[in-house]
């Protein structure tokens, strides 16, 4: 695993440690080289007792998988001798998310370093490339707001019943999707009893949305998307606004079927108001429809746990996949309550 010491990172090394066919060999960081993991993070007392090492390219080689846990701008830069070690990747930043280079360069302000292996890698959404995750040899691990807003439309898009140009996804986010890292934002006293909207001009997430709505309608889709910061440690709560093409389908119904056999994704009864605390240290996205005013526009909810479905437990998803192991091993603990 190489950069330990952020939110995501301690939240994958919380769920590496208890799966049962993973040996963790080393964890990289280079501010933290000879500290122990658990001084850093004393909650992983008792269950490992590596020390955090310096980026070494040949011993990460010589593992089955490496995790990217790190700045955007990383993974792909050691990307190239990694795979040719013999290593595959799964990447929790964004360096293998979006397609295009170009577009890359404009959202994360520098060239893409390995477009090679940025055409081969695969989108890590399991519930839309559960097949193509089993055979890559480098996973871009999705976003937390794009999993949630994918997820939230893909029946409707998939079937063609809204106005795929005019989609509105306001999405509400935990402090920890802000990192680790020293900022004045994310301070308490700043952050705490606060809500605010921010980045509504363009989010880094909003080419990786589009990318993957435009793909499941093949055209492009319209989607106006804004963020807010709000007062809690985790989770994601996206309210997606959908106008109806076509108003004889059971909404309901299609989504329970569409994730029928999804074990991570549940679609509560209909007129259910789900909470993020549901699914706080959960690898779970609780989806519940509502049709205000038996109107014309389709109110989607979604909630997930941003360091969990939206990050850290969905890279533990994909890893299963990857090596054939139960999709489910190592993720079906219960939500945190209260």
């Amino acid at each position: 695993m190489v950069g330990g010491i952020g939110y995501t990172g301690v939240e994958l090394l919380r769920l590496l440690v208890q799966h049962p066919r993973v040996r963790l060999r080393m964890v990289t960081s280079r501010s933290e080289a000879g500290r122990p993991l658990d001084d850093l993070f004393p909650n992983l007392r008792g269950m490992t007792e590596l020390i955090f090492t310096a980026p070494d390219s040949e011993a990460l080689a010589a593992c089955d998988l490496v995790f990217f846990a790190t700045p955007n701008g990383t993974a792909m830069k050691m990307a190239p001798q990694l795979l040719a070690g013999g290593a595959r990747i799964i990447d929790l930043a964004a360096d293998f998310r979006l397609r295009d280079p170009a577009v890359w360069q404009h959202w994360y302000g520098e060239p893409h370093t390995c477009p090679e292996v940025l055409a081969g890698a695969v989108y890590g959404l399991p519930e839309l490339n559960r097949e193509a995750i089993r055979e890559a040899r480098v996973v871009a691990n999705p976003g937390c707001y794009p999993t949630a807003v994918q997820l939230g439309f893909l029946p409707l898009i998939e079937q063609g019943l809204v106005d795929h140009s005019r989609l509105i996804a306001d999405c509400k986010s935990g402090v920890s999707g802000a990192g680790r890292k020293a900022n004045v934002a994310a301070l308490l006293c700043e952050a705490g009893e606060n809500f605010k909207a921010y980045a509504v001009p363009g989010h880094r997430h909003l080419p990786e949305i589009r990318q993957g709505l435009s793909e499941v309608a093949q055209q492009p889709v319209g989607l106006t998307f804004v963020p807010h910061l709000t007062p809690m440690i985790r989770g994601i709560h996206a309210t997606l606004y959908a106008e109806r093409q076509d108003g004889t389908h059971d909404v309901q119904a299609l989504y329970e079927a569409r994730f029928r056999d999804e074990p991570f994704v549940d679609i509560m009864p209909a007129g259910s108001h789900p909470e993020t605390r549901s699914v706080r240290g959960a690898n779970h996205c609780r989806i519940a429809l509502h049709r205000p005013q038996e109107g014309g526009t389709l109110v989607v909810l979604s909630v997930i746990d941003n360091l969990v479905k939206g990050a850290a437990g969905q890279a533990l998803q994909n890893m299963n996949l990857m090596f054939g192991f139960e999709e489910t091993l190592g993720l079906t603990q219960a939500a945190l309550l209260p």
